[in-house]
């Protein structure tokens, strides 16, 4: 009987003796949180942290690019580049 079998046969007779604990979370990879939307952050005007809204500013090769206003002063707060896409080719 292998070492790990006879240990557990031990643990279901004694309740006191550990076995080593395994994760029960699944394992997540980085594709999980590719993308990140803000929903609050600093204004440096209203110098708190406050609602944001995003509103589409450029529409670049790479990706579009967002920026983040203060919902009461409407100051910019951040900018954001999403790469959905991969980049258009161009043949000329």
């Amino acid at each position: 009987m292998p070492w790990t079998q006879a240990r557990r046969v031990k643990a279901a007779v004694n309740p006191y003796v550990k076995l080593p604990r395994t994760s029960l979370r699944p394992t997540r990879d980085a594709s999980t949180y590719k993308e990140f939307d803000a929903t609050e952050l600093f204004c440096p005007r209203c110098r708190r942290a406050v609602p944001v809204r995003k509103r589409l500013l450029l529409v670049l090769p790479e990706g579009d690019k967002y920026e983040y206003l203060c919902a009461f002063c409407s100051s910019t707060v951040g900018t954001k580049i999403t790469r959905g896409q991969p980049p258009v080719r161009l043949i000329v």
